[in-house]
């Protein structure tokens, strides 16, 4: 598991960690289970002991959906545009190690010996509550997971050669800059999609804008650039070659990011970089 990777999933899940709104949804939550006390545990346990166990289900489960889902999120960017439709794919993939969990916290707590069986029905009465997660998360936290996403990088942007990517006095600078705070606005590098933003990197900095990719490219000005995927463009000065990788083409930028080539531009990029 490279480097990159490694520093993506920290970063994301360290926004996750500092959200005070995650934190007052979780305790929200712990707290409705724990008063209400569904799955016969008002009967069975006493009200100190229940908070007890939906404390630990909850934190269980939620530590196990929380990484599964930023992993699926970085993870499957190359193949899958939408952040939630990313983060759902491991929130319900989850489900199988958090019934696997359940039922050791009911052992725990009632002495129920956890059998594969058992464990497996677990995982998939699991999976709505894993889903439910997944929207709540997403509602309270996904502007931050954006900004957060493409992240790792961002130092190595910074220290491209000013003579290949600054902006040089007299050239009229691309519309979309103007969208920027002015700390970022330097050459531009990429712009990616995030959900309902674009994700624009420059020489100084990025930033996510409430642009479509569409009008988002219209405002690149005279940056000579390619677009090679419906989510991913790149400025023909930051291209350092082409990857293979399993038969898919990729992009590699001089910042080390790399980016996928969908077939429809394929030939357009082999042509120009090849």
């Amino acid at each position: 598991m490279d480097h990159t990777f490694l520093q993506s999933t920290l970063r994301e899940l360290q926004v996750i960690q500092r959200s005070p709104r995650f934190w007052a949804t979780f305790v929200t939550i712990v707290l409705i289970f724990a008063l209400t006390g569904p799955y016969g545990t008002l009967d069975r346990l006493m009200p100190g002991a229940r908070l007890g166990y939906w404390l630990a289900l909850h934190a269980m489960a939620w530590s196990i959906a929380i990484v599964f889902s930023i992993v699926a999120e970085i993870l499957l960017r190359g193949q899958i545009a939408s952040m939630f439709a990313r983060m759902m794919i491991g929130s319900v993939a989850a489900a199988l190690p958090i019934g696997f969990g359940i039922a050791l916290i009911d052992f725990a707590f009632f002495g129920t010996w956890p059998t594969v069986a058992g464990s497996l029905h677990q995982s998939i009465g699991s999976i709505p509550l894993c889903a439910l997660f997944c929207i709540l998360s997403y509602m309270t936290m996904h502007r931050q997971i954006a900004i957060a996403a493409g992240g790792a990088d961002l130092a190595e942007a910074k220290t491209i050669s000013a003579s290949a990517s600054e902006i040089r006095p007299g050239i009229s600078q691309p519309p979309i800059l103007s969208r920027l705070k002015p700390e970022n606005r330097g050459a531009l590098i990429r712009l990616t999609v995030r959900d309902h933003y674009t994700e624009v990197v420059t020489t100084r900095g990025r930033e996510l804008i409430l642009l479509r990719f569409s009008d988002a490219l219209m405002e690149i000005g005279n940056t000579e650039g390619i677009r090679l995927h419906r989510s991913h463009w790149v400025a023909a000065d930051h291209v350092a070659g082409l990857k293979r990788d399993n038969g898919k083409l990729f992009v590699v930028a001089r910042d080390g990011m790399e980016m996928p080539v969908s077939r429809s531009y394929a030939e357009a990029v082999r042509r120009r970089f090849g």
